[in-house]
């Protein structure tokens, strides 16, 4: 676990300055997923709610603005490029109520029963336990507190990121990985979902999927996503000489040609959305 959590610290670190100069396309493209986590944690003036794996933060920003004066969002990633990231989208909205931490969820530095609610936008399922994850979210949720998380769905309803990696599996000759393994479709099995939120003393209030849409301009811009954007896959294959990357890609497009909606190149994705108490 410790070698994992080092090789995705690194991976993150070095996908943040893509995610930051994507923002405001990832913040379109997820809104839904974001408005029904903000919407079901339902944050009120003056609480305290800490967001884990917040990226570049727009998720959190979003409920730190029904918080009020009095209220205050806490902000944390484990990777410190994405804490600045977050930090310079903060600036650029003018939220005033955000304390920033680099943080480890597995490991937090904060105090049981220290917060009202935690928001989770597609971080547990990366994440080397997210058992010890959750268990530490509920040591610091006071009691009657409220968990919001995200995570990606099926992956066959999510070939945006599925059908890439299968096809970098083909070319490669690799085995697939073990769907439990720390990645994108981890959690994507409700059943799982719901038995680590149990273990670790959450009880499922909303368990919904939650369509979006990854709203691509071209074959270009999904490929973009791919190389700069998509974690672990994007190192995978950006390790691999140009003429299999050229490959990957062809593959790639020509699988996904069927699914796109046009105009542009929209490419479905679903998440598995929860809220927890």
């Amino acid at each position: 676990m410790s070698d994992y959590r080092q090789a995705s610290l690194d991976i993150w670190d070095r996908m943040a300055a893509g995610w930051e100069a994507d923002r405001r396309w990832v913040w379109e493209s997820s809104r839904p997923v974001s408005e029904w986590l903000v919407d079901a944690l339902d944050p009120q003036e003056g609480e305290t709610i800490l967001e884990l794996a917040a990226g570049v933060g727009d998720t959190g920003i979003a409920a730190a603005s029904r918080l009020g004066p009095s209220g205050k969002l806490i902000s944390t990633d484990f990777s410190q490029q994405m804490v600045d990231a977050a930090r310079r989208r903060a600036e650029e909205l003018g939220a005033a109520n955000v304390e920033f931490r680099t943080m480890d969820a597995e490991r937090m530095d904060l105090d049981e029963d220290s917060v009202d609610g935690v928001v989770c936008r597609w971080g547990y399922m990366l994440m080397a336990d997210p058992a010890a994850a959750l268990r530490e979210t509920r040591r610091v949720v006071r009691p009657g507190g409220r968990l919001a998380l995200s995570v990606w769905g099926d992956p066959a309803a999510n070939g945006w990121a599925s059908v890439p990696a299968r096809v970098l599996m083909e070319h490669t000759g690799s085995p697939p990985p073990d769907p439990v393994a720390p990645g994108i479709f981890a959690m994507a099995s409700e059943r799982r979902t719901r038995e680590l939120l149990s273990a670790a003393g959450f009880e499922p209030r909303r368990v919904e999927q939650v369509a979006m849409v990854q709203s691509f301009d071209s074959p270009d811009d999904h490929w973009h996503y791919v190389m700069d954007l998509a974690g672990a896959l994007a190192m995978a294959i950006g390790a691999l000489p140009e003429a299999d990357q050229a490959a990957i890609r062809r593959v790639t497009e020509e699988r996904l040609e069927p699914v796109a909606r046009r105009p542009g190149y929209g490419l479905p994705g679903l998440c598995l959305n929860v809220l927890a108490e």
